[in-house]
């Protein structure tokens, strides 16, 4: 029996593939309620020539790539876990330039805002764990790479390499959450105590209702990430490398 191609489909398969679309929901609702309340709130997209409005693309694009992106890319070895291992690394690394192109531009956004109405930079926590988070994940992304694609590690070193990877994915994906839920809370803060306005959060207002919406669907969109990546019956099959390799060890 080809254990690639024929190993025993969990039972639960089909949750799996609820919990699947669960996540793909979610992530299209955060980018949803994020592009509402920046576009209808808060007065939509410009760039360099109105800094407010150019500021708005930096949570816009932050949850497209960190969140919504970069999930799918965690979940791409078990949503395709009988598709050709190489196209899954090819797809899983794409992903995660795409979510560093959002990213690095979100990141201008907000630091083009703060250099033009003479903002402190990196000051408060939201930004702190907003650039770390940043950081680890470009190293993340170079590290995985050199091991898994090019110049690709020896299998002993992949393999020993693999847990360490998979830890600091889901701990960067729960970095990424703490800085969405802070910057979210920050900018609603600001917006509460700004002079002149009239967003009182307390009143709980329809933006208020999209705040807390977006929110929710953010930390529950990771929740069932982490479920579905920690849950042993959903790891994807051993394919004929890792067999051969087992085969080769136990002789």
């Amino acid at each position: 029996m080809d254990p690639y191609h024929k190993e025993d489909v969990p039972s639960s398969l089909c949750f799996f593939t609820s919990l699947v679309l669960v996540v793909q929901g979610l992530g299209l609702l955060s980018v949803i309620l994020v592009s509402v309340w920046m576009g209808n709130y808060l007065g939509g997209f410009a760039w360099s020539e109105d800094p407010d409005r150019q500021f708005n693309y930096h949570p816009v694009f932050m949850v497209i790539g960190m969140i919504f992106l970069y999930s799918d890319s965690i979940l791409a070895y078990r949503v395709f876990r009988n598709v050709n291992k190489l196209y899954v690394k090819i797809l899983h690394a794409s992903l995660h330039v795409g979510a560093l192109i959002f990213a690095a531009v979100g990141l201008k956004a907000v630091f083009d805002f703060h250099n033009a109405k003479s903002i402190p930079n990196l000051y408060s926590l939201h930004s702190w764990i907003g650039l770390s988070t940043v950081i680890l994940f470009g190293l993340q992304w170079v590290c995985g790479f050199v091991a898994f694609l090019f110049p690709k590690l020896s299998y002993g070193l992949r393999t020993r390499y693999m847990s360490q990877h998979v830890f600091w994915g889901l701990t960067i994906l729960a970095m990424a959450v703490g800085a969405a839920l802070t910057g979210i809370m920050e900018k609603a803060w600001f917006m509460n105590f700004a002079k002149d306005s009239k967003f009182k959060y307390s009143a709980l207002p329809s933006e208020g209702v999209v705040i807390n919406c977006l929110g929710v669907s953010i930390i529950v969109m990771a929740i069932i990430v982490f479920y579905l990546v920690t849950r042993p019956e959903y790891k994807r099959p051993r394919g004929p490398e890792e067999e051969e390799h087992i085969q080769l060890s136990n002789n």
